[in-house]
């Protein structure tokens, strides 16, 4: 598979202005994919958040398996990194992230309050790409204020939201960092979509990305993508891209299976959950 890698220019920039950024947030939230809860992890988001009060939310938890998300803040809480789940549905999760985003930028608020002086709080969101910092951000906020979407680079500047009357929270443009050694992590973040789909090639990732589910959850991928029930379980990427072709009906005229057509779908439908609630890194 041809090699992934993606910084475009304005990243750099967007570093810069994060550095900057920081110094007026009392508090960090960092998101990540909880479908991939390492590899939607910006190395140089640490160094950059050091002396910060802060909390990573594995976002998109309503995609991931329940049981891995689960072990995955389990394994980060041991690695001194407070984490929670969180999804973009229902009030609960809301009215619980608020009361963690109020928590961590409370030694802030006293430190001014001791002052005699009230003060806004002020919290970071970052992350990579596509995340869902903006549509995390409107969720807390109760309505659509954060321009959002699914795909990455929507979010080109940032900007203070505010929440609450004594609290602010500031939408960032997602930062890739400059070099992607692992070429695993690299695929990991095409398949959710984190890398541009026009700097990859879709047929090639689609069938890294069958292959890793016919893996993974073998059932869920056989019944979505209709294989034959003589398949093995040991056939290699291509081969089962060609095989949901001709279960799912994508074809050309006379019978030419259509990849194309077939890995923009099979992305499509792994990113929005169609597939099943999958994990593709496990926490053990």
């Amino acid at each position: 598979m041809p090699q992934i890698n993606w910084y475009p220019g304005h990243m750099a920039k967007t570093k810069r202005d994060l550095e900057t950024l920081l110094r007026a947030a009392d508090a960090v939230i960092e998101l990540c994919d909880a479908r991939a809860p390492l590899a939607t992890r910006n190395p140089d988001l640490g160094a950059m958040c050091k002396g910060k009060a802060r909390f990573l939310a594995l976002n998109k938890a309503d995609l991931a398996d329940e049981g891995e998300t689960k072990a995955w803040i389990s394994r980060l809480n041991d690695m001194g990194l407070p984490a929670v789940s969180f999804q973009a549905v229902g009030t609960g999760g809301r009215n619980r992230m608020l009361r963690l985003v109020e928590e961590a930028a409370r030694p802030a608020i006293e430190r001014m309050k001791a002052r005699g002086a009230m003060k806004t709080a002020r919290v970071m969101v970052i992350g990579i790409p596509n995340v869902g910092k903006s549509t995390f951000i409107n969720t807390l906020r109760g309505k659509s204020i954060a321009k959002s979407g699914d795909k990455p680079g929507v979010t080109r500047s940032s900007q203070w939201i505010k929440i609450s009357p004594y609290l602010e929270l500031l939408d960032t443009p997602g930062m890739l960092w400059p070099k992607i050694e692992s070429q695993e992590q690299a695929r990991i973040l095409g398949y959710i979509g984190s890398i541009r789909d026009e700097t990859m090639d879709l047929e090639d990732l689609a069938a890294s990305l069958l292959s890793l589910l016919d893996e993974i959850a073998p059932e869920e991928t056989k019944a979505r993508f209709r294989f034959p029930e003589d398949m093995t379980g040991k056939e290699e990427g291509w081969m089962l891209l060609e095989a949901a072709c001709r279960g799912r009906g994508w074809l050309l005229s006379g019978g030419r299976l259509d990849t194309a057509r077939a890995s923009a779908v099979i992305l499509d439908e792994f990113r929005a959950g169609r597939i099943g609630r999958i994990t593709l890194e496990k926490a053990r």
